[in-house]
């Protein structure tokens, strides 16, 4: 997510563009389109050759011979900045800016973070590359065998106000894309993953404590059906992940001098997370025909408290980040008008769990799957 939210966007914000670019800067962004694309190329090779060892979980999948070729496993990706891989623009995000990427692949891939996200993981885990960006589609068919992301930093499940594709828009890309997709679905996994955008978007516009939770029902009632439309597409496994714990990400924790999370804050991720989970128990009942259970509640909330629990046990500063600004107003990735940093960040990124005010760091992320167990064997398609 890239807005400022509890999983994103609270921390990087971002600028309108306004007016249109010249034929010279069109001509300058085109080139760059075609150097990210080599760029990907190479990232997916690297990534598909990482195996389940360094990547922290149990590669699945693969490659199973000739007779299955035709049906190699896809990952479908939809979310906010939990798990976008490069779809968010340049000119709005931080996470094209240095110091991201510093620990992988050591530039700026588009990722909120220093390294890989959750879905690289879930990828490996599936036997496969990470699936490539939504802003690549034009590149042609051939390029996507494993998948897609069309997840984008800042969006939520209704429209947040910064201008991104919400859920049910990047449904909508992804039903488009199916005209173009060659090979069957059969094998095919989706990983949803909104991190509360909407709700820093009610928050933001004035809404408080009741106004939140009459809102969030709303917000669990329309993703219920975007994850029943993703299945209705031809999906075989759903993936839905809860809320993390909101309220110990350091733009919360910050309030207590990073000593301790904001309950009231996880109190209503408690809340999102318990219609949730009914909601994904009532679609798998509800559902005909193929898996016996295709929705799939990826329990973020846990796998995030178990990694937690033992970085504050460890360390005092386990909810500072490792990227930070410098002053007010200045957040990781900064520069002034002179290109000097405006941030500050740590020696070590893998001894940190989160890498800015909201997003967790590559070594956070290697945790937190190697903490999701089951929930993760049973995206398997």
């Amino acid at each position: 997510m890239h807005a400022q939210n509890p999983t994103c966007r609270w921390a990087l914000g971002q600028k309108q563009a306004t007016g249109r670019s010249s034929g010279v800067v069109l001509k300058m962004e085109m080139e760059m389109e075609r150097l990210l694309l080599c760029f990907w190329f190479v990232f997916c090779v690297l990534l598909g050759r990482s195996d389940g060892r360094e990547m922290g979980v149990e590669r699945h999948g693969g490659e199973d011979g000739g007779r299955e070729r035709d049906v190699a496993p896809k990952l479908f990706v939809f979310g906010d900045s939990y798990a976008d891989t490069g779809n968010i623009a340049k000119m709005f995000s931080p996470a094209w800016k240095p110091p991201y990427g510093v620990t992988f692949p050591k530039k700026p891939s588009g990722r909120f973070s220093d390294g890989r996200v959750l879905p690289d993981y879930v990828a490996s885990f599936l036997g496969i590359p990470s699936p490539v960006p939504y802003k690549y589609r034009k590149q042609g068919k051939k390029l996507f065998p494993y998948g897609m992301n069309f997840a984008v930093g800042g969006t939520g499940v209704f429209d947040t106000g910064n201008f991104q594709r919400n859920l049910s828009v990047q449904i909508d890309n992804f039903h488009d894309h199916l005209a173009v997709l060659a090979s069957p679905l059969r094998r095919s996994t989706a990983l949803v993953s909104v991190n509360g955008n909407d709700y820093l978007y009610l928050k933001n516009n004035g809404g408080g404590w009741e106004e939140l939770r009459a809102y969030i029902p709303k917000v669990i009632a329309q993703l219920k059906v975007d994850l029943g439309r993703i299945h209705g597409l031809g999906v075989a496994k759903v993936g839905v992940t809860n809320l993390h714990p909101i309220g110990c990400t350091p733009l919360l924790a910050s309030l207590a001098l990073y000593r301790a999370c904001n309950e009231t804050a996880n109190g209503a991720v408690v809340y999102h997370n318990g219609l949730l989970a009914e909601a994904v128990a009532e679609l798998n009942a509800d559902a005909v025909g193929g898996a016996a259970e295709p929705f799939v509640l990826v329990d973020l909330f846990s796998a995030f408290n178990s990694s937690l629990t033992r970085e504050m046990n460890r360390s005092a500063e386990a909810l500072k980040p490792c990227c930070e600004g410098t002053g007010g107003g200045f957040r990781c990735g900064s520069t002034d008008e002179n290109g000097a940093p405006e941030y500050r960040v740590c020696d070590d990124p893998g001894s940190k769990f989160y890498w800015d005010m909201v997003h967790p760091t590559q070594a956070a992320w290697s945790a937190v799957v190697a903490n999701l167990g089951a929930s993760l064997r049973r995206l398997l398609p």
